[in-house]
């Protein structure tokens, strides 16, 4: 065994045990992921449920009820929130948290034209999340509310658990290689990854699974969330992972071999 093939033997197995570490690190992070599920599900429930503020049964769990307050707007205007363009409110204090945060509305939406300085609007919050802001007659429902969050946990948990999968896949095969190289036989060069094959396994599916949690609440978004992954994320690898496939792995066996060690120098 000439020194080009033992340095790609060597190569191959540091490449591997790179991507176990990595599928360990995507494991935890969505196994971390994973268990605050049945929390988020429980906050959904409690905000879904929640009555206006008032009367005896109401004032027996006030944090857990919609309060509406009253305030007076010191600023609106536009403002950048990362790349999207909102317009962005803030209430002349004194008043009770959580409505003394600014509060992003529909930079094109009815609001937008109606709130200036100086006007008394209706602040709808639920514990600590503004939920609403209501200005003559014109009301909008404010974004990231507890509705969602479980779902886009779930996403998030199925992305690193799926990369995670692709990850030891990928140190399979740089073990395969590395034996393949060691005995001689025929070597398939690794699947070449870009970003856009990335973002294909990952993101694409990850976007289509968020649309349950518009569809459905609870249990039921989370279990939709994972199935509608299920069907997504396998044929969507399969098809980025063959996309633009390096021609060499079409290649005779011998020619194959030559290839990866032409890669290695």
């Amino acid at each position: 065994m000439d020194g080009r093939v033992s340095a790609r033997i060597r190569q191959e197995r540091r490449h591997a045990a790179a991507w176990v570490l990595l599928g360990l690190a995507l494991l935890a992070v969505a196994a971390g992921l994973s268990v605050t599920v049945p929390e988020r599900i429980a906050t959904e429930r409690a905000f879904l449920g929640a009555r206006p503020c008032g009367g005896a049964a109401v004032a027996r769990d006030v944090e857990s009820c919609l309060r509406t307050m009253r305030g007076t707007v010191l600023s609106a205007e536009r403002a950048k929130s990362g790349k999207t363009t909102v317009f962005r409110v803030r209430l002349r204090p004194p008043v009770q948290a959580p409505a003394d945060q600014a509060f992003d509305l529909d930079a094109h939406g009815d609001l937008s034209e109606l709130i200036k300085p100086g006007a008394e609007v209706e602040v709808t919050t639920w514990r600590y999340v503004q939920v609403a802001v209501r200005y003559d007659g014109v009301r909008e429902t404010l974004s990231r509310l507890p509705d969602e969050n479980a779902t886009v946990f779930t996403g998030f948990a199925l992305a690193g658990l799926w990369s995670a999968t692709l990850a030891f896949v990928a140190a399979f095969g740089g073990v395969r290689r590395a034996r393949c190289l060691a005995t001689g036989r025929p070597v398939v060069p690794p699947v070449p990854f870009s970003v856009a094959k990335c973002v294909g396994m990952v993101a694409l599916p990850f976007a289509a699974a968020l649309c349950a949690g518009r569809l459905w609440d609870t249990w039921t978004a989370v279990v939709m969330t994972v199935i509608i992954w299920a069907l997504t994320a396998v044929p969507v690898t399969v098809l980025v992972l063959y996309w633009d496939r390096d021609p060499s792995s079409t290649a005779p066996p011998g020619k194959q071999l030559d290839a990866e060690l032409s890669r290695s120098d």
